[in-house]
């Protein structure tokens, strides 16, 4: 069931297409939803649905043909790339399937990537760090490499990077779609606890039914229509 609370999140009659050769291939048709402030919604549908075009058109890396999309009060969809791109450093977090880590980095250096565009100084940048870090229990690890971790902790790191910026938003791409089940288990419990704990608004595109039934509330998308959970195919 959708929790309810103030919305954060309004799209209005969302479209979205793409040009591949002469063709024009629609992804979104008339997409029209509302996420409530502190949710944890969860996106299924068959592939070519249109999931992660939705995401992405959220989190404001992709530009929507037609629609509405505001954001804590903020049409994103009328601002220019300059004003998105800072609107979107200081209100997103985003976790990907596989990390992306950057290999030569220690985990404490991968967290603070995004801070360094930020007006924080070194010690400022420290401390946020070592907070995120803490919250996702490898501020004991923050000498690593990625590759001195395993999936479970490269995707933690990943989390503690998407949130040291204090977002409002999180984006989670199939965050667990590398993962083994415990260590899904456990990136899924922080993902519950950033929006039961710390107010945060996840919004996660996901195959995994399991995922899925972790999440507060569930929209499937079938061909790039929002559709009942109960009737869309999900494989």
């Amino acid at each position: 069931m959708d929790k309810e609370g103030r919305v954060l999140v309004e799209i209005d009659n969302l479209s979205k297409s793409y040009r591949r050769g002469d063709q024009t291939i629609p992804v979104l048709n008339g997409i029209s939803l509302r996420i409530p402030e502190r949710d944890f919604l969860a996106l299924m549908g068959p592939s070519g649905s249109g999931k992660s075009t939705l995401l992405n058109l959220i989190a404001g890396l992709d530009r929507a043909d037609s629609g509405l999309i505001r954001v804590a009060g903020v049409v994103i969809t009328d601002l220019s790339e300059i004003e998105l791109a800072h609107w979107r450093a200081q209100n997103v977090g985003f976790i990907f399937q596989f990390y992306n880590l950057i290999p030569v980095l220690t985990a404490f250096e991968n967290v603070e990537l995004p801070l360094l565009l930020t007006d924080l100084s070194k010690k400022e940048r420290r401390e946020h760090v070592k907070t995120a870090l803490a919250l996702v229990k490898l501020d004991d690890r923050m000498d690593h490499r990625p590759g001195q971790l395993s999936g479970g902790q490269q995707q933690r790191v990943a989390i503690a990077r998407a949130v040291v910026t204090d977002p409002a938003i999180l984006v989670a791409d199939e965050p667990t779609g590398d993962l083994d089940r415990r260590s899904a288990d456990d990136v899924l419990n922080l993902m519950e606890r950033l929006t039961g704990d710390l107010g945060k608004t996840v919004i996660m595109v996901t195959h995994d039914p399991r995922a899925a039934e972790r999440a507060r509330t569930l929209k499937v998308l079938d061909k790039g229509i929002l559709a009942n959970a109960s009737e869309a195919p999900l494989s």
